[in-house]
């Protein structure tokens, strides 16, 4: 016999007696099954890009169940990401305005919960009434965060995006302008430099909406400052109706005038 098979002989008596101790000491399937277990947790605890790569390869294989069962993909964060709270986890305060407006913009108060609740904690921040935040929402989108107007103004906050996208730079791009959060950050932001710019409330809302040089801005000031008073009522408990009454006046009755003048004035009016 060689020196050669002599060596191999041995390496191969040597691996035998291993594997007899092995299974001696663990004679049950369970302590080898522990064993191994044990093995790879020790070696994934010192080899942690190896824990990696094991668990990006369980993730996608658990993905690619739960699409062959459901035929939808599974997303963990999802509820992390949804834009909508329960109000009644919010103050007593935010809890009242978010009903409110729900029931008076007909928008879900979960979503809107989340908007108050934000529009509260920004406005701690930025030293705006976060009432005013909400009430420029309320007359700029109605609380729809896809609203677009013809001057390309976008989101809750009609914000102009292409004049304002570095704002948006922070936040992913342009398209972000249409996440209700990221809309109301970057709003809140042009709000505020438009009152700092102009020296006042009503000055920096007739920034806001574009009419900071012309004489009539439509009545857009005095609607937003009709809201906030409502909302500061509404924050402070008090019973605020949904809709403002309209005050008509009463007058005397008149003979009606059938001549084809008057009839053609009432029917253009």
């Amino acid at each position: 016999m060689t020196a050669s098979e002599k060596f191999t002989r041995g390496l191969r008596t040597f691996a035998t007696d291993i594997a007899q101790g092995f299974f001696e000491i663990t004679h049950n399937s369970f302590a080898i099954v522990g064993l191994a277990v044990m093995f790879v947790v020790i070696t994934l605890t010192a080899r942690p890009e190896l824990r990696e790569i094991g668990e990006v390869k369980l993730f996608s294989w658990l993905q690619t169940r739960q699409i062959a069962v459901t035929g939808l993909p599974s997303e963990l964060d999802a509820i992390d990401r949804a834009t909508a709270s329960n109000p009644k986890d919010l103050p007593k305060q935010q809890a009242a305005v978010a009903y409110w407006l729900s029931k008076k913009y007909r928008v879900a108060p979960e979503p809107l919960s989340a908007l108050v609740a934000e529009a509260y904690e920004i406005g701690i921040r930025t030293k705006l009434d976060p009432t005013l935040i909400l009430a420029v929402m309320a007359v700029e989108s109605g609380f729809n965060p896809f609203a677009q107007s013809p001057v390309g103004a976008q989101g809750l906050m009609q914000v102009m995006t292409q004049i304002h996208s570095d704002k948006y730079e922070n936040f992913g791009g342009k398209l972000a302008a249409f996440d209700p959060v990221t809309n109301l950050r970057v709003g809140v932001k042009v709000l505020q430099d438009c009152i700092t710019r102009a020296g006042s409330l009503e000055g920096g809302l007739r920034h806001y909406v574009g009419a900071a040089n012309i004489e009539d801005d439509g009545g857009y000031a005095g609607k937003v400052m009709a809201e906030h008073a409502r909302l500061q009522m509404v924050a402070k408990g008090r019973p605020v109706p949904l809709t403002v009454p309209r005050s008509i006046p009463v007058v005397a009755p008149v003979e009606p005038d059938n001549s084809p003048e008057k009839v053609a004035v009432l029917f253009n009016s």
